[in-house]
């Protein structure tokens, strides 16, 4: 009797996890295609700063961004593969030196991830289509989302609004 139940429990046990997991790769879903390159290629597309950034993780020196002082309205969109980002709307000046935003234009846009590096916990910010490095997320932004994602101005392309 005891093992018929341990083999119940260990049986709804896997059809839980089997279950949690597809719907975890259903909400995984993209309403687009991930774009995967080798290096070589990407070296080639980018330039050196964008590919030292996005591919490799790189920081670019603040307030050095074209983009930091940016008033228009438009989008601003993923350097390496035009996937849209950020609103002009959600962009705020938050005296760090790089390009804030308060939310990106669409969450699934954009992935996260932990960052241990420099012997800290971050959280980084990737371009969800092909992956490229576009900054972190910190807790500390403007209300409504109180979030402040902090990105690299290479990593981006700006399209104002017509």
């Amino acid at each position: 009797m005891k093992n018929l139940i341990v083999i119940s429990i260990v049986t709804l046990s896997f059809a839980a996890c089997a279950q949690q997991k597809s719907s975890k790769e259903e909400s995984k879903e993209l309403p687009f295609e991930k774009i995967e390159k080798p290096e070589s290629e990407w070296k080639s597309q980018l330039t050196e700063m964008e590919y030292y950034v996005l591919r490799e993780k790189g920081t670019e020196r603040a307030f050095t961004s074209e983009l930091l002082n940016v008033k228009d309205e438009g989008t601003f969109v993923c350097a390496a593969c035009s996937l849209p980002l950020f609103s002009s709307e959600t962009k705020f000046k938050s005296g760090t030196g790089w390009p804030s935003f308060y939310e990106p234009i669409n969450e699934v846009n954009v992935a996260e991830e932990d960052d241990r590096s420099y012997g800290m916990v971050r959280t980084e910010v990737l371009c969800a289509r092909c992956d490229g490095h576009l900054g972190h997320v910190f807790p500390d932004g403007p209300a409504p989302t109180g979030l402040r994602y902090c990105i690299n101005g290479v990593s981006l392309k700006f399209e104002k609004k017509e």
